[in-house]
């Protein structure tokens, strides 16, 4: 489905349950798409949990650009994203979620929301090279439980335990979170199953 937001379509694929235990919420990187490995995983575990769930490319990579623009503009367009999905699936819990550049979206967003919860995936706590450069306020300031996924040998860096509910760090993984996907979804599985069961 197409949504229109203030700087242009965005474009949701959506995997509708019947009366859905859950609505899970996900979004890519800035040069990334909805079909990263990762994505696709939390995805596959998700739909088998009965949840329901979007992937959302958002206006700026449906247009072909990489830069995503200023944070305000795409939260503004993000949480426009989110008002027409939850009118559709009504109160089911929202958990909003996204990889690198799409998991500090959802952190941000996450109260305007009204999420039930985070799931970051390869959360980019620091430009590479930049330590000075923390965006750790980020997940501490989502205002709800964040699960945290990262690689072991991500050059962004990997949260502190402190700064979310859980971090789980995959040994071997990078930022791209590809090398084993099946891992990525075993390391969202409980927390997703949480949501399921209330």
């Amino acid at each position: 489905m197409e949504i229109v937001t203030a700087r242009g379509p965005a474009e949701v694929t959506l995997d509708a349950t019947v009366n859905p235990a859950f609505l899970l919420v996900l979004t890519h990187g800035s040069n990334g798409g909805v079909d990263a490995a990762d994505l696709l995983a939390v995805r596959a575990v998700a739909l088998g949990l009965g949840g329901a769930v979007a992937r959302v490319l958002q206006p700026f990579r449906a247009a072909g650009r990489r830069a995503p623009g200023t944070p305000a503009r795409q939260d503004e367009d993000w949480l426009q994203v989110i008002k027409v999905l939850r009118d559709r699936f009504g109160e089911v819990p929202l958990i909003q979620g996204g990889r690198s550049n799409g998991a500090r979206v959802a952190c941000r967003t996450a109260r305007a929301a009204g999420a039930r919860g985070v799931l970051a995936l390869a959360f980019p706590l620091r430009p590479p090279g930049r330590p000075d450069r923390s965006r750790a306020g980020e997940l501490r300031e989502a205002g709800v439980e964040v699960l945290v996924v990262n690689g072991d040998r991500d050059p962004f860096g990997i949260p502190d335990a402190a700064d979310a509910t859980e971090v789980t760090v995959l040994p071997g993984e990078r930022h791209d979170l590809n090398r084993n996907p099946v891992a990525v979804g075993a390391a969202v599985e409980p927390w997703l199953r949480r949501w399921a069961a209330g």
